[in-house]
């Protein structure tokens, strides 16, 4: 065994001269991973393999001096063999720590979402569910509904939120409309008009970013940059640049989707102000007979005077 270690040392020093040269010719062919470079051939071929071989032939004297011709044959053909095997496991690594970055980035991304959705609700929002409307649903309801369940089928639920956001606040200023005004009054009417005017603009401005969000959800954003930073020297420059356009497709829909976001934020001001509006009106008549200032004003005369209604014996 000793002998074997003493010629496969010497066939492995050996190899390393001609392994340097091919290195330094085209170091792809001399090294196993995906960058190679000079440096690191004359690292691993100037110091690296010959401390090996250097390493081996010294333990390998304490039987004696007795170099086997099998060993130094398989010193030879170390190397050779030796880089498709350390190739296929590199890349198998490679792959390995791929898909588990990829998993990470789909998780980080699916906490990232969730709690962006958790910090989009208010407080009081309500969630439609879209496949059970709710009861006595009207049209503009089952609206908010499809539109929701057409962000949810091209994997926005973040901008899903709109929805229920919306359907909140046209529940709500429907609830002081009715506390304010009877259904049947002329104020009712027109108010309640105006307002799903301005929901049913809001429910397409929903269906557009359902559609504008449909057009890209092909586009995997995390897939293209890991490549572009995993494979930036190997790829060609039509490669890279139809990858970065695919990343410009990606920020230029997510601008476009912002400016929609605004305008859906836009019409959820102008209900709130016209929740508070509606509030502010009095409509109902007064139940007391004098106004709150006066009855306090007499009820003060009263106190001071309370001495007057003591009896005397």
């Amino acid at each position: 065994m000793l002998g074997f270690l003493q010629g496969f040392s010497y066939g492995l020093f050996m190899t390393c001269l001609p392994w340097l040269l091919v290195g330094l010719f085209n170091p792809a062919l001399a090294l196993p991973g995906l960058t190679p470079g000079r440096m690191q051939v004359i690292i691993r071929y100037c110091l690296v393999i010959p401390f090996i071989s250097m390493l081996l032939w010294l333990t390998s004297l304490w039987g004696g001096f007795s170099p086997s011709l099998l060993g130094w044959l398989a010193g030879i053909v170390a190397i050779p063999v030796a880089l498709p095997i350390e190739r296929t496991l590199r890349g198998w690594l490679a792959r390995r720590r791929a898909r588990r970055q990829m998993k990470q980035t789909i998780y980080e991304d699916l906490r990232r979402r969730a709690e962006e959705e958790r910090n989009a609700y208010e407080a009081g929002v309500s969630v439609l569910d879209p496949t059970k409307p709710p009861a006595g649903a009207d049209d503009l309801v089952l609206a908010m509904c499809r539109a929701k369940q057409t962000l949810l089928d091209v994997q926005r639920p973040d901008l899903a939120i709109l929805s229920d956001r919306l359907y909140s606040r046209y529940r709500h200023v429907m609830d002081v409309l009715g506390e304010r005004f009877h259904t049947g009054e002329l104020a009712f009417e027109r108010s309640r008009g105006l307002v799903t005017q301005v929901c049913l603009g809001a429910v397409d401005t929903l269906t557009t970013m359902a559609s504008q969000a449909r057009g890209v959800i092909s586009v995997d954003g995390n897939y293209v940059r890991s490549r572009l930073d995993r494979e930036s020297k190997r790829l060609s420059e039509e490669e890279r640049a139809a990858l970065v356009r695919r990343l410009d497709l990606l920020v230029e829909t997510e601008h476009r989707l912002n400016k929609l976001s605004a305008r859906i934020e836009s019409a959820l001001t102008v209900l709130d102000d016209t929740a508070v509006s509606m509030a502010r009106i009095e409509t109902a008549r007064p139940q007391a007979v004098v106004t709150t200032e006066k009855a306090l004003e007499d009820l003060r005369r009263f106190v001071e005077g309370a001495d007057r209604y003591s009896r005397k014996d």
